[in-house]
Formats: C-alpha cells, structure tokens, sequence
C-alpha cells in the first residue's frame, strides 16, 4: 500500500538544473551474458561551468551490482544505493578527469524489457526514458550528451551497437558514434539474426548500407520495411533539407518490445508487429502503419536525436514534431484527404477523452512521478497538432525558414519549447508568447458560433471556452487559426479556405458583398484541436456532405448528422432517420469519391465516441443502450442498400496479385466495409466463402470480423488458429478480433477463456495488449453491470506490474472514463482503482496512474 509518507516525490520542470559535469567521451565494453553481463564504463567528465564549483558527482543506477570504481585510475571505494552512486566533491579532481566503473547485470531476469534484457535468446535494449541506468552508472538524463565508442563481446553471429562498425573480430565487434547523444539513445543488439540489406546514397553522394535484421525465417517479410526506410530518407533530404549522418543505418525487429519502435541512433529497434509484412501476415492496416512507424522513426534521426530534449519535460519537442512529419509524409504517400480523417479519429478517440479525465496535462507538463507515463496522447498527437496550428498561423514559407533556422542554431543541442517558439518569432517576427498557451495549458477548448446575416453581410460570432482541468482551473484566451469556407445555397463555393485568427474569448468575423445567405463550412481540416458547438440542421449536414469541397468537413457533415441520429436513437428511442440513410447512400454509392473515404464515411461512430458525446451534451451514458443503437443503425443502413450490397462487394474486388498501395487499400477497406453489412443480411454466407478463398489477410481477418460479428465464426476461427498458430504476430489478431467482437453479456467470459489459451503468453506486451487491451476496448463488455469487466482488467493489470510496470500502468488508462457512468459503475471502478492502490509493492508507474485517476 502506498501512503503520503512512501509516495514517490513528484520531479518538477521549475527544478531543472544543467548536470553537474560534463562529459565528453563515453567508452564502453559489454561482455555478454544471460545471467552476469559485465559492462565497463569509461566516462571523460570536467565540472560543468554552468554550475558552481565542488559539486559531488550523483550517477543514476538500479539494479546494477558494482565491481570497481575509479577515479584518473585510482580505485574509489563507494557503496551504491537504490537509486545510484555519489562520488562526493573530495574524491574528484578540481579539473577534467576520467571515470571509470564495472558493473554485473543479468539480463536475462529482466521481464521489465527496460535496459539490457533478452527476447527469445537475443540481447536487445530499450533505454528511453530512463533504462540506461539498468545498464551502467551514469547520469540518465537526456541533456547529457557524449561521444560513445561501445565493444560488444559475446557468443553470437550478430553484435550491433550505434554508431559505424570501426572494428570486429572472432565474439567481438566496436562501434563509433561521433554524434553527440544522450544515453536514452544507447542501443545494442546482440543474437542470431539475419538481414535483408539494401544500399542507399544521399543527396550529397554519401554511400548508406541500409540493414533490417531479423531472425531466421522472417527475412521473406522485410520488404515493405526497407522500401518505406529508403522512400522516408529521400522524402526528408527533399521536404526538410536533411540527410542521414552515418555510414549505416540498421533496424532490428524485437519480438519483445513495450513500445513500438525506438529510434536509437544508426540502430533503431522495432517491435517486430511493426516490421515484418507479407501480403498473407499482414493487413492493409499494418502495411500503413508500418511505413508510418519506420518514417516516424528515422524522422527522429534530425528531430530527436541531432536535436534532443533539454528534459522529459520538452518530450513534446520531439514527439510532436515527428509525428507531424510522419504524417505529413504519409499523406504525400497516400491521400492527405484520407490521412486527416484518421488523424482526427485518433485523436478524438485518444486524446480528447485524455483531455477531458483525470489524465489530462499540458503538452509540455510541469511535474511528473514515473515519465513513462506521459509518452501518451497530449504528447505525441496533440503536440503534433499544436505544430500544425503554427504552420497554419505562419503559412509554408514561414514554417520552412523557422525549421531551417531551428536545424541551424540548434544542431547537437538539447532543447526547450521556448526555443523552439524563439526560432519561429525569430524567422517570421510574429509573438508567440500567446500562442505558447498551447504547450502550457491542459484540456480542449470549445468553440461555439452564432451567425448573423443582414443586407450581403454575414458574420460569425465565436466564443471559445477553456474548461478546467485538474491543477489548472483557470485558463487564458487560446490563438486558435479557424480554417473556413462559404457555399452558396446551389452547393457553389463563394468564399475558399479563409484562416480567421481567433486570439481573445469573443470575436466576430465579418464577409460582405455576398447575394445570399451563405452555408458556413467551420473549421476546414480540423485546423485547431477543438470540440466546435454549434447546432446544425439534419439538412444542412446533409447539404455539406454533398456540396463540401473541404474533404475533412464532407466527412464531418456525415459524421456529425450520424451522430445525432445515434444520440437520438440511445436518449430517445428514435429510429435511423431516413436522411441519414439516404445522404449516405449516396456517398456510398458515388464512384466519383475515393473509395478509402467511401470506407471511412460508412464507419459509425464508435460506442465510446458515442458515450463521451452524450456526456459532454449532459447525459449519462449507457454503454448497453449504446451498443443496441448502433447494432440497429447498421442493420438499418445494411437494409437501405440490400439491393446495391452483392454487386458492389463483387465490383471491389482488387484484380491482380495484392499490393499495399493506397489505391487497391482504399477498394479492400470499401469492399470490407460493404462485407460487413451484407453479412447482416445474409447471416456472413459471402463472408464465409470470402474466408476460405482470400488470398491476403486484409480480407481473411476481415471475413473474419464479420463472420463473429453475427455469430458464425467458430469454423473460421478454428481454420485462422490452425493456420496461423506459429506466427506471433498474426495470432494477435486471433485473440483480439473473439474479445473486441463479442457481445457485451460475453465478452469478460470469453477473455477469461483465453487466459487460460496456452497461447496466451501474457509476459509479451503484444499478447497482453491483445486480449486485456481487447476487453478494454470492448466498450460495452468493459462496461458490463456486473463489474465482471472491470474486476478482471484489474486483476491482470496487478499480475503484470511486477514484472512490467511500464506496459501495466499504461493500460490501467482503461478506467480513466469512469466518472461519466452511473453511481454504480463508478462504485465499482473506485472499488478497483483502491484495490489497486492497496497491493503490496505496487509499482510507481502504477501507483501514480491509479492516484491520478482516482483524484481527478
């Protein structure tokens, strides 16, 4: 149990202090082994002329057993606690000395898969945030930046590091990385592995070798890797002006993994979900994000790692700005249109409600207990949203100079948010000091509007509200750009993109001369991270979703007429208005549209969408009435195009072998999306067929989807599991799809089953997330009366915590909602969350989220 006086102290942004010393070369010899690895760590310190003189020496460390310490050679005789080593003042030379430490680790007990750890027989780490110190003593931070030479010693065919190979020999291999790093970008590999290479050369003419490695028998599945590698290398050098730095660049896919990918620098380490593809193993979904994540991650090569992080606290720094450049790349790639609706989806679904629970922080927060809780949502699709906003105030001629000038000033420099404010004021003259509420301020501002037309004049009145939040109940004026555009009541455009620049809590926006009343398309490409308020007639959305010539806004005039046709149906009893079915129809059935906005358009509003909807217009939301409603649209809008249903799922079908590319994803998703309604009506006869002779995953996972969707999976399911049952990876979605698709009564009894699947390997952050995640998000079955939902998501979470607090905490965010149910859900989700709290030895990962749920 966890009281006032053993919580673990908060680590506050007004504390921050540059380090004590300096360091300026960091050597390193790793002799391998599962259970007494031996680490010997050279470090080149002087004391830091940033603070005072006679400083002790404070090294992080945890769960390292100390061999020898020395100071210029001289044996120092120290005792480490917890947490680290001090070397006090006395023993430190007045100048420039040398340290140096060994230690004993064993990593084949790690199952926290921080640090130096072992996956299936292979050596691989993960050090970001602060894993580091699970490897050696030294200060775990990410503004300390060094030189590292690193030789690696085992009995293994492969042995990485970062950095070029500079030497290598019978068990042993040295790398140099001349670019200085914090430690959080250390990385070393070290197994059986074989690679699927490739030769790359920059715009300067530097030779790169390109390398994915993996272990015997994936090798057939890394191509769409490496062709998503080259393409985000040459996309960089051509949109951004930046090359790649080394002579090699390597990826490792990692069975065993907490995050998705790490972008350690030359040596990237992936979970291998997020590498490995075939046309058989992988959806169209996977391929997507696969050239997502591989472009996210060598985006941080110049936005992450040439440029850091001053502290965890400006993680948003990098995570939001390469976020934003992975997804401006994967709409260079794809379609834009389609790329901004599932950004926004995602975002709502994630961020949004983060913003809304007890969870919520700042983009740039002030204070944490674990920072492995805050790689989160408001981090990473947030920040990359508040950068979106700044291109939009400063227009692409301001964004590309303040970059430019940001690579320039700030090259090998751990930074700040007000830096990188300073970069954009510097190169366009605007102030931005109210702009940077963005970063400072929690929650999602509101934006009403009201309209006034009179003699060729219309005028918008917006007022935006910024609701409090937890330890910020008072918030400023946000600069929030509203992207909008006026329709004449024919469908034609009279006024095109117009960005208004709102900078105070009321404020009216005038256009004239125009002949008629206007229809007003607000906020264009989702241009701000807001909930827009304003009352919208059935036959205006219906209006914009035929008439828009924003792709965002035709998506959102369809989704918000859907969504009030849902909340009608919950709070009401009402049935699924005839408008909403015919508007649909039509896009539906337009050909002129892309068919991956088609797909998108026919996906209804997800059941915990729906809940958060309800409970910000002041309903509380019932998760079984929700479920119900949406089963009945379905089958109404299934009904609505019985007669088109057959010919279309038979017209979609790709021709040809299968191919990733955006064109024939956008069609399998369509036909898809068109399966399962007319699985519907014919209780999955087509999906059935569909199951046995597909030819990729995209469409078997998707017959299979619809197959339990209406209850007749059992066959398919036996067929995936004996086809399949040697692939991780795959396997995943054998256990997710049972769980995210059964009905709410079943769901908690169905996860239970499988926990007891000797495939069930719950140590595997992959596994677990599939079936413990999958309930979660089942939200219904979660959300049973019974509270049998929310007693076994807490009981799995209290068994992983011991061995992987990073992964159990993290998850725990399924209860962050809580509080917009009933009395007697919330009754039984506190009775958890205290469960929770009162266990023994309770993580301080989990500690902290279980606090904060509980108090917000």
């Amino acid at each position: 149990m966890t009281d006032a006086s053993t919580a673990p102290k908060a680590v506050l942004l007004a504390d921050y202090q540059p380090f004590s010393h300096v360091i300026s070369q960091v050597d390193l010899v790793f002799h391998l082994s599962p259970q007494a690895t031996r680490v010997k760590a050279r470090l080149a310190l002087s004391p830091n002329p940033q603070r005072s003189a006679g400083l002790d020496l404070r090294l992080d460390g945890e769960g390292l057993t100390l061999i020898s310490c020395k100071v210029d050679g001289a044996e120092v005789h120290v005792t480490p606690d917890a947490t680290g080593l001090t070397l006090p003042a006395a023993v430190l030379p007045n100048g420039a000395f040398v340290l140096e430490t060994e230690v004993e680790i064993a990593p084949e007990a790690n199952t926290a898969l921080e640090g130096l750890y072992m996956s299936k027989g292979m050596y691989c780490t993960q050090c970001e945030a602060e894993g580091f110190r699970k490897i050696t003593f030294y200060p775990d931070r990410p503004d300390v930046m060094a030189a590292f030479r690193v030789r690696v010693e085992a009995e293994a065919p492969v042995l990485l590091s970062n950095g070029n190979l500079v030497g290598k020999g019978e068990g042993w291999t040295e790398w140099h990385d001349p670019w200085p790093k914090p430690a959080y970008l250390f990385a070393l590999v070290a197994g059986d592995l074989i690679a699927h290479s490739a030769p790359f050369k920059t715009a300067s003419g530097r030779e790169v070798a390109l390398n994915i490695w993996v272990r015997p028998g994936d090798e057939d599945r890394c191509a769409y890797a490496m062709d998503s590698l080259i393409r985000s290398m040459q996309w960089d050098e051509q949109v951004y002006g930046r090359e790649y730095d080394l002579d090699i660049f390597n990826i490792v896919a990692v069975d065993d993994f907490n995050m998705g990918a790490m972008e350690n620098k030359g040596l990237n380490i992936f979970n291998s979900k997020f590498v490995l593809a075939s046309a058989e193993t992988a959806t169209d979904d996977d391929f997507g994000r696969i050239e997502a994540i591989i472009a996210h991650e060598y985006f941080h090569n110049w936005t992450g790692n040439r440029i850091t992080c001053r502290d965890w606290f400006q993680l948003c720094l990098k995570e939001g700005l390469t976020v934003f450049r992975d997804q401006q790349f994967t709409g260079d790639m794809r379609s834009h249109a389609v790329k901004r609706i599932e950004d926004v989806l995602m975002l709502r679904a994630r961020q949004f409600r983060e913003d809304q629970g007890p969870l919520a922080h700042a983009v740039r927060p002030e204070a944490y207990v674990e920072i492995n809780n805050f790689y989160t949502a408001t981090i990473y699709e947030k920040g990359a949203e508040v950068i979106g906003m700044l291109k939009r105030l400063v227009g692409e001629g301001g964004y590309a100079k303040a970059l430019d000038l940001y690579f320039d000033r700030h090259d090998g420099q751990a930074a700040t948010i007000e830096d990188w404010i300073a970069v954009f004021e510097d190169a366009t003259g605007r102030d931005l000091t109210q702009f940077k509420r963005w970063y400072s301020e929690a929650g999602t501002p509101r934006l009403s509007v009201q309209e006034d037309w009179a003699d060729g004049t219309y005028t918008l009145h917006f007022a935006q509200e910024n609701p409090a939040t937890p330890g910020q109940p008072v918030k400023g004026a946000k600069v929030i750009p509203i992207a909008v555009g006026l329709l004449n009541p024919n469908g034609d455009e009279v006024v095109e993109t117009t960005v208004l620049e709102m900078t105070e809590g009321r404020q009216s926006f005038a256009f004239t001369g125009l002949s008629a009343r206007p229809v007003p398309s607000i906020l264009r490409g989702f241009s701000a991270p807001v909930v827009l308020d304003r009352s919208v007639s059935a036959s205006e959305r219906a209006f914009l979703l035929a008439h828009d010539t924003d792709p965002f806004n035709k998506w959102e005039a369809g989704r918000g007429l859907a969504k009030d046709v849902l909340a009608q149906m919950v709070t009401d009893g009402a049935q699924p208005s005839a408008d909403w079915l015919q508007a649909l129809a039509r896009v539906v059935m337009d050909d002129t549209l892309d068919p991956a906005f088609r797909a998108l358009a026919m996906r209804l509003p997800s059941d915990d969408d729906m809940a958060q909807t309800l409970f910000l217009s002041g309903h509380v939301p019932d998760p079984d009435r929700i479920y119900a409603a949406r089963r009945h649209m379905g089958d109404a809008l299934a009904h609505r195009l019985s007669a088109d249903l057959p010919r279309l799922f038979n017209d979609l079908k790709v021709p040809g072998p299968y191919s990733p590319d955006a064109v024939a994803a956008g069609r399998r998703a369509l036909r898809m999306a068109v399966l399962d309604l007319l699985s519907r009506l014919d209780g999955g006869k087509a999906a059935e067929a569909l199951s046995q002779s597909a030819d990729n995953m995209t469409e078997e996972v998707g017959a299979l989807s619809c197959l339990l969707s209406v209850g007749a999976g059992d066959a398919a399911l036996a067929r995936f599991k004996a086809r399949w049952s040697d692939n991780g990876n795959v396997m995943d979605k054998w256990f997710a799809l049972q769980i995210g698709l059964a009905p709410p009564a079943k769901a908690a009894a169905v996860t239970e089953s499988l926990t007891a699947d000797p495939g069930f390997a719950w140590r595997n952050p992959n596994r677990f997330r599939s079936v413990i995640g999958a309930l979660s998000a089942n939200h219904a079955g979660f959300h049973i009366e019974s509270g049998a939902g929310y007693r076994l998501v807490a009981d799995w979470l209290l068994k992983l915590d011991p061995l992987n607090p990073q992964t159990a905490a993290r998850m725990s965010s399924a209860f962050e909602t809580w509080r917009r149910y009933d009395a007697d859900r919330q009754d039984l989700v506190q009775a958890e969350l205290q469960r929770i709290l009162a266990t023994p030895n309770l993580s301080r990962d989990m500690t902290e989220m279980a606090q904060r749920m509980l108090a917000g």
